[in-house]
C-alpha cells in the first residue's frame, strides 16, 4: 500500500490513498465481513457460568449443570439432569448418563459422543456445576429453625446443626443421624448413628463431629418430662436433660420443695413396656430427706406425686381453731369486764 503526503485543511490532517491501496483496502473489508460470527463469541460461555462454579462433587439427579463447547455455540446451554440421571444434548440420537461423574469426566464422556456420532471433530468440551439438587441434608427435631440444605463440599454435623442455628432449650441427649444405602436386595437401608450431646458439644470430641455427603437426615429428639404434683410449692412438668441425674430429690429441688402438711410416703407412677400399664412405686420420702434411704433415679415420663398428710392437717387445723376461739375468747372477756 502506498499514501501519498498528508494535506491539511481547515486545521486538520488527513491522508490520501493512492489508486495502489484500493484494492487491498477492499479485501481486508470484505475478508471482515464474510468472518463467521460464532469466532467472537466462541471463547464466551454460555449465561451465567463465569459467576459460578460449585466444588466438584459427583453428579446426581436434579443437579444443574452449564456446558460449553469451544467453537460451537449452539451447545452452549444449562442442563438439568433429569431423574433418570441422564442428559440429552441437541443433534444427539442417544441421552447421556451423568449421575456418578464428576464434571471432567462428563466432559470426555460428551466429547466422545459428539465425536462417534460424527457431530464435531476433536471437540473441547467444559461442564461447569452450577447448583447442586441431589444432596439435602434435612435437619429437624429440637433446633431453633428446622432446615434443609445441599451439602456442597465437605459438611460436618456442626456445619448442619449451626445452619439450623443450634439447639433449642428442649433438645435430648443424643442427635440421630441416619443414612441411607442400598441394601442387598436392592431396597434401601436407613442406617442411625446416634451422637451424644455432650460428647460432641461439651467434651468437643472430633470423632463425633462426622462428615455428610448428602442424602442424611438429622433429627434432634425432644428431652423427656418428669411430672411432679402434690404438696410441693411449684408442681410442674420438668425436662430432663440426661436420664443418668434425674432424682427424686433433684426434682424437689426443682419444684421449690415440699409444701406444708407434705406425707411422708410418697409414690412413682411409671409405664412399664410396650402394654403402656402403669406401676405403682411407693418411697419413704421423709427417710430419703433424712438421708436414711439412698435417692431415686427417675426415667422419662415418670409422675412424681407426693399425697397430703390429712392426718396432720386435721390436726393442726383444729388446734389452729382451738387457738382461735381461745384468743376470741379471752378478747370478749377482757372486752366485757373493761365495759363493767
Amino acid at each position: 500500500m502506498t499514501a501519498r503526503k498528508p494535506c491539511k485543511a481547515s486545521g486538520r490532517t488527513s491522508w490520501r490513498l493512492g489508486p495502489a491501496a484500493l484494492p487491498t483496502l477492499l479485501w481486508t473489508c470484505v475478508s471482515i465481513s464474510m468472518a463467521p460470527a460464532h469466532l467472537a463469541a466462541q471463547d464466551q460461555p454460555p449465561p451465567g457460568v463465569a459467576s459460578t462454579n460449585l466444588p466438584e462433587q459427583r453428579i446426581g439427579a436434579n443437579d444443574l449443570i452449564a456446558l460449553s463447547v469451544y467453537g460451537s455455540p449452539e451447545f452452549n446451554r444449562t442442563i438439568r439432569v433429569s431423574q433418570d440421571g441422564v442428559i440429552r444434548l441437541p443433534m444427539m440420537k442417544t441421552p447421556l448418563h451423568a449421575e456418578g461423574k464428576l464434571p471432567a469426566e462428563l466432559e470426555v464422556t460428551i466429547a466422545e459422543s459428539l465425536t462417534t456420532e460424527q457431530i464435531l471433530i476433536d471437540p473441547v468440551v467444559t461442564v461447569t456445576m452450577m447448583e447442586y439438587h441431589s444432596r439435602p441434608i434435612s435437619v429437624a427435631g429440637a433446633v431453633k429453625h428446622p432446615t434443609t440444605f445441599q451439602a456442597v463440599g465437605v459438611v460436618s454435623l456442626l456445619d448442619a446443626l449451626g445452619r439450623a442455628e443450634g439447639l433449642s432449650e428442649a433438645a435430648g441427649a443424643e442427635i440421630l443421624v441416619t443414612r441411607h444405602q442400598a441394601g442387598l436386595d436392592g431396597e434401601s437401608l436407613a442406617l442411625v448413628q446416634r451422637i451424644p450431646v455432650k460428647g460432641l458439644i461439651d467434651a468437643a470430641d472430633a470423632e463425633l463431629n462426622v462428615a455428610l455427603h448428602g442424602g442424611e437426615e438429622i433429627r434432634v429428639p425432644e428431652a423427656g418430662r418428669v411430672f411432679v404434683v402434690g404438696n410441693v410449692h411449684k408442681p410442674g412438668a420438668f425436662l430432663i436433660q440426661d436420664t443418668t441425674e434425674t432424682t427424686v430429690l433433684k426434682m424437689l429441688a426443682l419444684s421449690e420443695g415440699l409444701a406444708p402438711f407434705a406425707g411422708k410416703l410418697a409414690y412413682i407412677y411409671r409405664r412399664e413396656g410396650a402394654s403402656g400399664g402403669k406401676n405403682e412405686i411407693p418411697l419413704e420420702l421423709n427417710r430419703i430427706l433424712e438421708r436414711k434411704a439412698p435417692d431415686v433415679p427417675l426415667l422419662a415420663n415418670d409422675v412424681l406425686y407426693i399425697p397430703d398428710n390429712r392426718g396432720r392437717r386435721i390436726t393442726l387445723t383444729a388446734i389452729d381453731r382451738i387457738l382461735g376461739f381461745g384468743a376470741t375468747t379471752a378478747s370478749g372477756v377482757l372486752i366485757y369486764g373493761i365495759k363493767r
